[in-house]
């Protein structure tokens, strides 16, 4: 069995190659007689490109606590996490609206990167109608005892370790489906 550091190494992977890969760059000479290509004359190059691309979003399943890392219909890596009380989690699908490195927590007064900082060490905000992706978000925690349970006011919490990973190979506009 592999290790949880070996599953990130290899999800780290397969996502950074799916998601930072310029399309151009990663086209191939045209000499392939795969029919699924095209070819397409750059800088007076022929290249071939996929029609298709991979799929990544993520999957939140409120019941069970858990957010997954969805490639090509396939988890390739599971977080824990804590969701909303009662029905305050919405459900559907969203996009990831916006992030923020040790955001501030506004009710309290509270600046980003300090310790009682509920929101932990990073912000991804949701598409959530008429929110702005500022009222319903994945972020960290303070309260790491918190996580597998039914505590937040409406956000996904993740442990900081694991919500700081999400951050750098989750891109804004990513689909995010929740559900029950």
């Amino acid at each position: 069995m592999f290790s949880r550091q070996k599953w990130i190494a290899a999800a780290v992977l397969a996502i950074a190659a799916i998601i930072y890969v310029n399309p151009i760059s990663a086209a191939v000479p045209a000499d392939s007689t795969t029919p699924a290509n095209r070819s397409v004359k750059e800088s007076g190059k022929p290249y071939r490109i996929a029609d298709s691309e991979d799929e990544v979003y993520l999957l939140i399943d409120k019941s069970s606590h858990y957010l997954q890392v969805i490639l090509n219909s396939k988890s390739v890596l599971t977080f824990p996490v804590a969701t909303g009380r009662g029905a305050l989690t919405p459900s559907g699908v969203f996009t990831i609206a916006n992030k923020i490195v040790n955001p501030w927590y506004l009710p309290g007064n509270i600046p980003g990167g300090d310790k009682r900082n509920p929101f932990g060490t990073r912000w991804m905000g949701l598409s959530i109608p008429y929110t702005g992706g500022y009222k319903y978000g994945i972020h960290g925690t303070n309260r790491p005892y918190s996580i597998g349970s039914s505590v937040s006011s409406g956000c996904i919490r993740m442990r900081n370790t694991d919500v700081e990973w999400l951050y750098r190979h989750i891109p804004i506009g990513t689909k995010v489906v929740i559900r029950d």
